[in-house]
């Protein structure tokens, strides 16, 4: 019954979100918002929504670990699974300059951010709030500068992707927004209380149960809302939906959670040795990847997959106490690694001077897409 629980409370959490943007959406639309509005805060927040109900429900019971491994793995896992696995579907992805310019070291400064915070083993309510002050700057600032009409391409993408007005009631939409609100307390509430109990019978922490289990079912949104965009052709949003969630993700989620938790957000001492790390370095890599021509091609979303199955393989060894586990983190700290680190470190340096020119003035971009 608690695996069956498990299963529930994520078909729950993920159809409410769907509903919820859904509904909000089409709200939005009829308002007469700008479609890439709707898309940078609606739909972006509602992406979010899963880790937000279960990260707080996580916290109010008591369940700190879940709490932060849920948005620590989440996060990793819209970078390395999200993305890997939408470039290979998609043969590659294109990403928006802004995105580049932006957006990616916004995600880098907050994970930076975050660690900094949670360096004395709990995230404060007062650094809740500063977490939240910056999603509310970022909002305001996305927001003005789409309307501003900075990248038209992207636009354009959000223009052919929410701009049709809904002709259904207007009391639908509003079904559906206060429905998709209670199917997340209530999936969330099914989601923390039986993977509770799984990490207790099976002797791992919650935190383990988090980064993997948790983070896998919430960022399943991201995940076919990228797959979704990247066949469709729109694949600046399917990476600016992965970028957006995180930023998200990181201040309004883990913000949020510190404010509402009583006395803080506890963040324990194996998180800040291994999962919050891995966060940040995940995050940076994203900077030689997309600089590289401003796309994610399929080798390096094939890159990203093989390290977040990795990184899972990692997890497993180390709640089951595996001898195999030290060997494991031999060979990808002292060889996998810093060797991609090189690799990558090559492309961007390449991406950079075919960018800027031998002149050292730039070059005028030739792309059309």
């Amino acid at each position: 019954m608690t695996y069956l629980l498990l299963v529930v409370g994520f078909v729950v959490l993920v159809g409410g979100a769907e509903v919820l943007v859904r509904g909000a959406s089409s709200l939005a639309v009829r308002t007469g918002l700008s479609p890439v509005v709707v898309g940078l805060t609606v739909v972006a927040f509602g992406t979010s929504a899963p880790e937000l109900a279960v990260s707080v429900g996580a916290a109010r019971s008591g369940q700190a670990g879940l709490a932060v491994g849920n948005v620590v793995g989440s996060n990793i896992a819209n970078v390395l699974l999200v993305l890997g696995v939408s470039a290979l579907v998609g043969g590659g992805l294109v990403v928006a300059q802004k995105v580049v310019r932006i957006d990616v070291p916004i995600m880098v400064v907050a994970s930076v951010v975050v660690v900094l915070l949670a360096l004395d083993g709990r995230i404060s309510g007062a650094g809740g709030g500063v977490l939240v002050a910056g999603i509310v700057v970022y909002v305001i600032w996305t927001v003005a500068a789409a309307l501003r009409g900075d990248d038209d391409a992207v636009v354009a993408e959000y223009e052919e992707a929410f701009g049709t007005p809904s002709r259904r009631p207007v009391a639908l939409d509003l079904v559906q927004l206060v429905g998709g609100v209670l199917l997340l307390v209530l999936g969330s509430r099914w989601l923390v209380d039986s993977a509770t109990d799984i990490a207790a019978t099976l002797g791992v922490s919650d935190l383990v149960i988090g980064l993997t289990v948790v983070a896998f079912g919430t960022s399943a949104p991201e995940l076919a809302t990228s797959i979704v965009a990247a066949l469709r052709g729109e694949r600046d949003i399917a990476v600016g939906n992965v970028v957006g969630s995180n930023i998200f993700n990181l201040l309004s989620v883990l913000g949020v959670t510190a404010i509402v938790a009583p006395g803080g957000l506890p963040v324990s001492d194996e998180a800040l040795r291994l999962d919050l790390p891995v966060m940040l370095a995940v995050a940076v890599a994203c900077l030689p990847i997309f600089f590289s021509g401003y796309q994610i091609s399929r080798w390096e979303g094939a890159l990203f997959t093989v390290y977040y199955v990795a990184y899972l393989a990692f997890l497993v060894l180390d709640a089951m106490g595996s001898g195999l586990r030290d060997p494991f983190a031999i060979v990808m700290g002292f060889f996998v690694i810093p060797l991609t680190v090189i690799t990558l470190g090559i492309v961007g340096v390449r991406a950079w001077r075919n960018r800027v020119g031998p002149d050292g003035r730039g070059r005028r971009s030739t792309r059309t897409d």
